[in-house]
């Protein structure tokens, strides 16, 4: 949990910088131009899902040397994505502000933002596939100090270059990007235990059909699931850039809200992957079920506490993030929203972790599928009548679906571990 806390704290602190120049445009274009990137990057979110189902099953399974192979496999693929994304910067940003409807000066601001960050890409792909094995092998400690040290170096660069010497918005960019670079260096020596043996380099075994057949399956499940979760996303932010640069902007500190909340669960989420996947490689349908629902009644405990934090400091939060009054006053008044958002969500996000563990990618990819179906039928129905706030009414509808059509299939898991 302090793990993933420290990566959504992040983008509170860029926010919270930006901030401090009482503008609504530069705020607006750091969140405009991460939510680009965490769009374009997360279609290879499935390198930390999969590569956590896949390995925990592996080491379930005692097969030692295809956990050191998936994560050679995991590498390759982030990589060559990340120099792909770097090679064709120009027609990505072309398109996405194709479709977001900013006004002429965010849109500029996120694109000096953007042509800084892109850099980073082979490095922030690559550690996904770094954070999925630590996870899966229970290294948990590892990926706390990773993300700490990527994320702290991220925030103190960030201070020295936006404010202290005065880049603003280009200097929060070279911040992220040397983070970054610095964070794939450490995660390579934290997964040294990998590298240890010969079997990171077996070929034979890295390039196996079979296997790449079966990680192939299982990624691009995971591949359409989050391009359509990360797309539901980007839709929601670019429908509030269209509703001005204030609600852009106090969209942008709510959404920190959101993350923190859906990052610190997550952690209760990501134990049930590699619990719930190491149960099934070991064929142990009474693990299972423990391990599913242990960890769904601690973060359920965990989405009310969060809850009442939003509800008490939520206003105070708000005040130290921006100082610009219409801001401030925006975003307070969508709090609400934000308190509803973990009890909502926990459902949701605790089913993918045990999906994701078992690697039943196929039903989280249909749930998915047909519960976007359903935010977007709110969002026809609820921004036009009540705007901003039937924007978030739509999104939280999403997430309830989430849950609702996953739980509908959990108990096909257990008959498959017995």
């Amino acid at each position: 949990m302090l793990a993933n806390v420290t990566v959504p704290l992040l983008g509170a602190v860029d926010t919270a910088v930006i901030g401090q120049l009482g503008q609504a445009a530069p705020l607006g274009a750091v969140g405009l131009g991460a939510v680009i990137l965490a769009s374009i990057y997360w279609i290879f979110g499935f390198l930390r899902m999969g590569t956590t189902g896949l390995v925990a099953q592996a080491r379930g399974a005692g097969d030692v040397a295809e956990t050191g192979a998936l994560l050679m496999r995991g590498l390759m693929i982030g990589l060559a994505a990340g120099v792909v994304f770097v090679l064709a910067q120009a027609a990505l940003f072309w398109g996405a502000f194709r479709l977001a409807p900013a006004s002429a000066e965010v849109e500029a601001l996120a694109r000096q933002y953007l042509a800084i960050r892109i850099w980073g890409a082979p490095a922030a792909i690559s550690l996904y596939a770094l954070t999925g094995w630590l996870i899966a092998m229970e290294r948990t400690r590892g990926v706390l100090v990773l993300q700490l040290a990527t994320n702290g170096l991220n925030v103190v660069l960030t201070i020295i270059f936006a404010l202290g010497l005065g880049w603003g918005v280009p200097g929060v960019a070279l911040g992220t990007l040397i983070a970054e670079w610095c964070g794939l260096g450490l995660g390579l020596w934290l997964c040294r235990a990998a590298f240890a043996g010969n079997q990171w380099r077996d070929w034979g075994r890295v390039l196996d059909p079979a296997r790449l057949k079966r990680m192939a399956q299982v990624n691009g499940d995971i591949l359409v699931r989050s391009v359509v979760l990360q797309g539901s996303f980007t839709t929601f932010l670019f429908l509030g850039a269209g509703l001005g640069d204030v609600t852009l902007a106090a969209n942008q500190i709510l959404l920190q809200f959101l993350e923190v909340s859906a990052y610190a669960l997550d952690a209760f989420a990501f134990t049930a992957e590699a619990l719930v996947g190491q149960a099934l490689g070991n064929r142990d349908r009474d693990g299972l079920r423990q391990a599913a629902l242990l960890t769904s009644l601690w973060g359920l405990g965990t989405s009310v506490v969060m809850a009442a934090i939003v509800l008490l400091a939520g206003p105070s939060i708000v005040g130290v993030m921006t100082t610009a009054p219409d801001v401030q006053a925006a975003a307070q008044s969508y709090l609400p929203w934000m308190a509803a958002a973990p009890l909502i969500g926990i459902a949701a996000w605790m089913l993918d972790g045990i999906f994701i563990g078992a690697t039943e990618t196929r039903a989280l990819r249909n749930a998915m599928l047909l519960s976007v179906v359903i935010y977007a039928a709110a969002l026809m129905v609820l921004l036009p009548a009540f705007g901003n706030h039937g924007l978030w009414a739509a999104l939280m509808i999403l997430n309830l679906a989430r849950g609702i059509t996953l739980a509908r299939r959990y108990p096909a898991l257990e008959a498959r571990a017995a």
